[in-house]
């Protein structure tokens, strides 16, 4: 099984922190249909560049929650 394949076959409770925020914002981003039947080498270059874009928004978000 390839790694992009087990990722999308993996429940959310064994995905990393990072895999599950990817996936949400896949999911909030309406892609995760896209991801499922194609793969993530399916996405654009801007709808990569987009999830990881709130990836990093939301990480900077909670480290400054944390520190306050």
């Amino acid at each position: 099984m390839s790694k992009e394949k087990d990722f999308i076959e993996k429940s959310f409770e064994e995905m990393t922190e990072d895999e599950r925020l990817k996936y949400e914002i896949t999911v909030e981003l309406g892609l995760a249909d896209k991801v499922k039947e194609e793969g993530w080498k399916a996405l654009s270059a801007s709808e990569t560049g987009r999830i990881g874009g709130l990836m990093t928004k939301r990480k900077r978000q909670k480290t400054q929650e944390a520190e306050d």
